[in-house]
């Protein structure tokens, strides 16, 4: 059993995901995708791939922004990636206002743990994504490792290995490469106090991490360590898979 959170209702979760996210983007400036550690892949996936679609970028996009697609509920981050040329909608992944196999290369990055009916956001991700579509899915794994953090984000699952392998096979997605993936802190105590300022000192716990933690975090993020086919899951805390739709 994956489920780590109390049981919400999809409302609830929205409200929650929407509270969060519009007050961590509200006044912080965007970072572009060439400054993470997934832009070399990105580069080589774009190469072929014009039509674009990246789901809950927030200010955090790893899709060249001119000419992307955008799916987020933030208008914050829609407004920002709206004047760098991007092509924004508010929605969720649980409704995207796209036709069938409309993108050649479709992001969801730490996304799908956060909605209660995974399966129905994987439909909709599999929907929107040509035969043949690049789709670049992360999420966090082991149940067992649930801390305080998860909650707070928003997450609602963190998956088994073998729980996201069924759910990918189900909805068409076949898997390529993969890597670690994350900035999550390896420090239990510099989480709890993280989680401390977030909950006592909201205002204060987002400026230090978009203007302190963050910039940090790029500037020692690891070189991605993509490998064919799967990553033994069982030794990284959250991956990022490279999938072709069948």
């Amino acid at each position: 059993m994956t489920v780590a959170a109390p049981a919400k209702s999809e409302r609830e979760l929205f409200e929650a995901n929407l509270a969060f996210y519009e007050g961590l983007w509200s006044g912080t400036k965007l970072i572009g995708p060439e400054r993470f550690n997934t832009w070399p892949l990105v580069c080589d996936l774009v190469k072929s791939a014009t039509r674009r679609l990246e789901v809950a970028p927030g200010l955090r996009p790893r899709l060249p922004i001119a000419d992307t697609y955008f799916a987020d509920i933030s208008t914050a981050a829609l407004s920002q990636l709206s004047r760098r040329g991007g092509h924004v909608s508010l929605a969720s992944v649980m409704s995207l206002p796209y036709d069938d196999d409309s993108f050649d290369l479709v992001a969801a990055l730490d996304i799908i743990e956060h909605v209660d009916d995974d399966s129905r956001a994987l439909t909709e991700l599999s929907r929107v994504a040509a035969p043949g579509a690049a789709v670049l899915i992360a999420v966090p794994l082991h149940p067992e490792k649930w801390i305080a953090f998860d909650d707070f984000v928003g997450h609602c699952r963190r998956y088994t290995p073998d729980e996201l392998l069924t759910k990918l096979a189900t909805h068409g997605f076949t898997i390529e490469q993969s890597a670690g993936y994350g900035m999550q802190p390896k420090s239990s105590k510099l989480l709890d106090v993280g989680m401390w300022f977030l909950t006592h000192r909201r205002e204060h716990a987002l400026w230090c991490y978009n203007h302190l933690f963050m910039p940090l975090g790029l500037k020692f993020e690891k070189k991605l360590q993509l490998v064919p086919g799967l990553i033994d899951l069982q030794s990284i805390d959250e991956v990022l898979l490279v999938c072709r739709r069948a």
